[in-house]
């Protein structure tokens, strides 16, 4: 029986990886199964917040991942220190649709988090455990409890063949909270108990104090780089059908692939100029569909096509920081948002500059969304992979940033000392915090003159024999995605007489340019 009165955990001080602190402190909690945030082992700080109770528990659980969970299973792993309990780090799951993959699942989850904890410094002395579903149609937050409980003891099983005993396993559904580790009538009726308001508890208090504010649920921040499912989506698969014929090919041939790497980086460019000038919104669902309006479809096709060259996508990845990295990653979420059914497995590429912006920028939580939808896209999309690993690993992505600005800056010295050359090739106008000012006229010299460049080292995980997996052969940079867009079908034809509006007052036509 779980001692209610006892203290069951306390967020530490804002230096310390268990506090609820600022962005990154918050980003950093939000884990998946393979990343357990460092075990700090540090004193304990003067000033704490101190959970008794399982409704503090319940209530504290969007503070300690930075968001809502939702059908998923969480672990909170609890250090003794001078008797009494620090959170830890955090383990996140979904909940399996099939009862057959719990018992793997509930077996992976405890084993993740405490050999991560272990190599990180410090095995856990206890466990809390979170199951968060809603009830289905016709359904109970009740009858969800006991649908689950056969879940709830495979975690503890798990978490016992371990020699970490869970102390409190808390059922969250339908607006309330049930223990699965206490049966005392006075503190858990059968019926629940309901969850306190939001933002009224102590803890809501002093992260409110703190600056800290719980973003919502992963299906809210899923839907922001989601394909749009209007009607939208029709006019923009056109628009794709209609440019994958005229772009593949030239990305396929190596004879005409560096103009389309040149156009393509241009009118990013100008993309990236035009979000930035369009102001900021601070509502998100209102800022997306402001940001869908300020891409035509026609320039979302060229761009989203254009982005399967792998050098022409690491080119646009150092618009990663400073005033580059704000607009930069409202365009790849409106690309991402872009890549509509048919051509799901084009949005891998602007997923993961999504993510690797994001992560750049120190939101953890939306990067490691970004890259596993990138990699749910295409499971072989190397460039996500790599990063997904690196950010569920805790490293830091500075070394990535060098190796970027390294490359840029080579680059520009190049040109710089080149005879002749122009002062930057397209791509380039961003390192002082502004794109260059190259006008769309000036596309069809852009590509007859481009800068050849090497891509950017991003380090890659080494096998046993010391070697790169899966290296690159020359005349290979474009994605499978483009390889696959060289064989679909005839485009549709748009209906006659009818033109793509751009946002900026313009318009294209069928088979015109928009660069």
């Amino acid at each position: 029986m779980t001692n209610h009165s006892g203290t069951t955990g306390s967020p530490g001080s804002p230096d310390n990886d268990d506090t609820v602190g600022g962005e990154r402190q918050r980003a950093r909690r939000a884990t998946d199964l393979d990343r357990v945030p460092a075990v700090q082992e540090r004193p304990l700080p003067e000033h704490q917040v101190t959970l008794r109770t399982p409704e503090e528990l319940a209530d504290a659980l969007p503070y300690l991942l930075g968001y809502r969970p939702e059908d998923s299973i969480v672990l909170v792993a609890l250090h003794d220190a001078d008797g009494r309990g620090r959170f830890g780090g955090r383990a996140r799951l979904g909940i399996p649709a099939s009862a057959d993959d719990w018992d793997s699942a509930a077996g992976q989850l405890a084993h993740g988090l405490v050999t991560g904890s272990e190599r990180r410094g410090a095995k856990p002395e206890q466990m809390v455990a979170f199951l968060c579903q809603e009830p289905a149609k016709g359904e109970t937050g009740r009858q969800v409890v006991e649908r689950l409980r056969p879940l709830a003891q495979k975690i503890r099983l798990a978490c016992g063949s371990l020699d970490v005993p869970v102390v409190e396993a808390l059922c969250i559904s339908d607006g309330r909270f049930w223990s699965y580790c206490c049966d005392r009538g006075e503190c858990c009726p059968p019926e629940g108990r309901p969850m306190g308001l939001p933002g009224t508890s102590v803890l809501a208090a002093a992260a409110a104090y703190a600056g800290v504010q719980v973003r919502g649920t992963l299906r809210q921040l899923r839907a922001r780089l989601q394909p749009l499912e209007t009607g939208a989506a029709l006019e923009q698969e056109v628009a794709l059908d209609t440019f994958g014929m005229e772009l593949v090919p030239r990305v396929l041939d190596e004879s005409t692939r560096a103009g389309v790497a040149a156009e393509t980086l241009e009118l990013a460019e100008r993309m990236l100029r035009r979000f930035a000038e369009s102001p900021v919104m601070s509502e998100a669902l209102l800022s997306d569909l402001r940001d869908d309006e300020l891409l035509g479809h026609d320039e979302a096709a060229r761009l989203i096509l254009g982005l399967q060259d792998r050098a022409t996508r690491d080119r646009v990845a150092e618009w990663m920081e400073d005033g580059e990295a704000p607009p930069a990653l409202r365009l790849w979420r409106a690309l991402s948002r872009r890549c509509v059914r048919p051509y799901h497995e084009h949005a891998a590429a602007p997923l993961t500059l999504a993510g690797w912006v994001a992560w750049s920028s120190g939101d953890e939580l939306e990067a490691r969304e970004a890259f596993a939808m990138a990699l749910a896209a295409d499971p072989d999309y190397l460039f996500a992979r790599l990063l997904h690993q690196a950010c569920n690993e805790g490293l830091d992505p500075e070394s990535i940033r060098r190796c970027l600005r390294a490359e840029r800056t080579g680059r520009q010295r190049k040109i710089a000392e080149a005879p002749g050359m122009v002062d930057a090739a397209p791509g380039d106008g961003m390192h002082t915090g502004h794109p260059s000012a190259t006008s769309p006229d000036d596309s069809h010299s852009a590509a007859k003159t481009p800068v050849r460049e090497r891509r950017p080292k991003i380090p890659r995980p080494r096998t046993s024999a010391g070697t790169h997996p899966g290296p690159a052969r020359p005349g290979t940079t474009a994605s499978r995605a483009t390889k696959r867009t060289a064989d679909r079908r005839t485009p549709r034809k748009r209906p006659e007489g009818r033109t793509t509006a751009r946002p900026d007052g313009g318009c294209d036509g069928i088979g015109g340019t928009a660069m």
